[in-house]
């Protein structure tokens, strides 16, 4: 029986995330999980393409626009099973053995965002953070693992040419799919700083601009 698992990681100059990444995929691998990784790059310039060769990821070149190229890797993907992770996002160890009872049933799931860092700060944001998701308003780095059918019946990630609206395409195919969406045991983990290079107070204020624009247009 073939791996069930497509990976698909969309990138652009994502050297230092990759190098986060792909050591925790390769738990999937050894478990018989995963049949690929697919890294959709929108252009990069730094060694991004040199990280996807030496880990003998599938390489796809696609537009700069974000939900293109998770589409991009989506229709190259061979898997009876989507997960889409963002560059930097570690899942926790262990993560193989809490996926196999959700492959049984076709369904859509996101991970437990957790960000590490000093201080409060980081513990409170993951927190707000999964809470949203769990209203089905979650971050790009909760990841998400997808029956293939489900992506298609959705719509996959739409594309949503609002100004600004950086959480856009996955807030829309989370309402698309409603009480199918759901959360797993796993974390996935992410640096404070590769969250939100900005700051996270500056993070959180343009996701709540971004969630209130994405409602006054009736988008989100």
């Amino acid at each position: 029986m073939r791996a069930p698992i497509s990976i698909i990681l969309p990138t652009l100059d994502a050297r230092d995330g990759l190098a986060e990444t792909i050591p925790s995929l390769m738990e999937g691998l050894e478990a018989g999980l995963v049949r690929e990784l697919i890294l959709s790059d929108g252009g990069s310039t730094d060694a991004t393409r040199a990280v996807a060769d030496a880990a003998g990821a599938i390489w796809l070149s696609a537009p700069v626009a974000r939900a293109q190229r998770l589409r991009r890797g989506a229709d190259a993907a061979r898997g009876e099973w989507l997960m889409f992770l963002e560059p930097g996002v570690v899942l926790s160890p262990g993560w193989t053995q809490d996926l196999r009872a959700a492959l049984k049933t076709p369904g859509a799931h996101h991970f437990r965002l957790r960000l590490r860092g000093k201080g409060l700060l980081p513990r409170i944001v993951g927190t707000w953070a999964n809470l949203r998701a769990a209203r089905r308003l979650p971050d790009p780095e909760h990841g998400l693992l997808i029956h293939r059918s489900l992506y298609d019946a959705a719509g996959g990630h739409p594309d949503l040419p609002l100004p600004d609206v950086h959480l856009a395409e996955d807030i829309a195919l989370a309402r698309a799919l409603g009480a199918r969406f759901t959360s797993l045991p796993i974390n996935a983990a992410i640096s404070a700083a590769a969250y939100a290079p900005q700051g996270l107070v500056r993070r959180e204020a343009r996701t709540a601009l971004s969630l209130l624009r994405s409602r006054c247009t009736g988008r989100g």
